[in-house]
């Protein structure tokens, strides 16, 4: 729990100008907290690497709708990871003259109002339940095999902080492949925030895909909270290619016996930027696998975080867990932490954990150079292996080309 502050942040006071008068509810809740805590700082151990007191320096207020005819022009622009069924935000605001219709078996429906938070450290939800304004609920249906993916779009075109909030429920038995993605134009004093809650029916089968590639003055603040129902497979794809300030929370109830989660994630981290990936899987039923695999890149003097935590409750035996975060470091400037843990509380399980930090081995590269290829272009090639390996389990072809492609394109920018 915080303790009381003496003084708010110039940040802190600015959120909380932007809170409307006599606001009440879990918004009023939030409010109270935030004036009386402040945001958490590093003596929170759950934002350690991250002091968001100090690094959430400014707030811009809320973002203005953006131009129609600018946003109608982006969105023209814009290509998705694959071809999908398109739910765009632009500027926090839903764009429904430009959705796309959904396929058969998805039911969509606009909210609107609070959110919920759990206390004054789960800031990002806190932060949301301030400033949030629109978000869908989906919900796919039991058994419905659903032919196209869904993209829910969070796009930044303008100054200012944005929020979102989406229910997305699977029915059982159903498949489908689901994108969460926010982008936006660099040069931008852009600040989003998302927060989903997800809940996968038993015997269901979803890809979750994440991509993250905002500007390069961007804050963004996301969470994702998951229940996984019996026997279900939840397959979460997660690549960070942008913004300055990136906090992103992964929290997964396995609720259900025998159930499956694939979590493979990819950390680009720019010069200057700092991205935290904080996960937290609660194994709470026997029988249930779990797989997390992390792979990091820090240039300049980027800093990033990796804190990866399993928990395995006393009624979850035959529990296997596995854990790895693997980080390459491209200049001596940069730094990379990483903290896994395992919390167990049965006695019949596999569970393991491993964390790397390396430079490029020079042996490797030497073996390229003696193959007649430069310096430059051997390091590229390493440093392509190294990411891209993270997503070679990916069955859908397009699907790995696509997250391929915005990991090719930050290394053209930044290798």
């Amino acid at each position: 729990m915080l303790k009381r502050i003496e003084k708010l942040t110039p940040a802190e006071e600015a959120i909380l100008a932007a809170v409307p008068d006599g606001a009440s509810g879990e918004r009023g809740r939030a409010a109270t907290l935030l004036r009386e805590r402040g945001l958490p700082g590093r003596k929170v151990e759950a934002w350690h690497y991250t002091d968001l007191r100090v690094r959430l320096k400014t707030f811009a207020g809320l973002a203005a709708a953006a131009d129609a005819a600018l946003a109608r022009q982006w969105l023209a622009r814009d290509r998705g990871v694959v071809a999908a069924a398109c739910l765009p935000f632009v500027n926090g605001r839903f764009a429904a003259d430009l959705a796309d219709a959904l396929p058969a078996g998805v039911a969509m429906t606009r909210r609107t109002g609070q959110g919920a938070f759990r206390d004054a450290t789960d800031a990002v939800a806190l932060l949301n339940t301030l400033i949030c304004a629109e978000g869908v609920d989906l919900a796919v249906d039991a058994g419905a095999a659903v032919a196209r993916p869904i993209e829910i779009l969070a796009v930044s075109l303008g100054d200012g902080a944005a929020a979102t909030r989406h229910r997305v429920t699977v029915g059982a038995g159903a498949r489908a492949t689901l994108i969460e993605r926010a982008a936006g134009g660099d040069g931008l004093a852009a600040q989003s925030n998302t927060v989903t809650d997800l809940a996968v029916g038993a015997d269901a089968d979803l890809t979750w895909v994440i991509v993250q590639a905002e500007g390069d003055g961007a804050t963004h603040l996301a969470q994702l909270n998951v229940m996984l129902g019996a026997g279900a497979r939840l397959r979460l794809l997660v690549v960070n290619a942008g913004g300055v300030l990136v906090r992103r929370e992964i929290n997964v109830a396995i609720a259900g016996p025998g159930s499956e989660l694939t979590i493979r994630g990819v950390n680009l981290v720019g010069a200057g930027a700092h991205v935290d990936v904080t996960s937290v899987l609660l194994h709470d039923a026997p029988g249930a696998v779990s797989t997390e695999i992390f792979r990091n890149v820090a240039t300049g003097h980027g800093t990033g975080a990796f804190q990866g935590q399993i928990r395995v409750a006393p009624a979850a035996q035959k529990t296997d867990a596995r854990m790895a975060c693997n980080t390459l470091l491209l200049s001596d400037t940069a730094e990379f932490s990483a903290k896994p843990e395992l919390e167990i509380f049965a006695d019949d399980v596999q569970c393991g954990h491993g964390a790397t930090v390396a430079d490029i081995d020079d042996d490797h590269l030497f073996y390229l150079m003696t193959r007649g290829i430069p310096e430059r272009e051997g390091r590229a090639m390493l440093i392509r292996a190294f990411v891209e390996e993270a997503f070679d389990t990916v069955e859908d072809e397009a699907l790995r080309d696509g997250l391929n492609a915005r990991i090719e394109n930050w290394l053209e920018r930044h290798g």
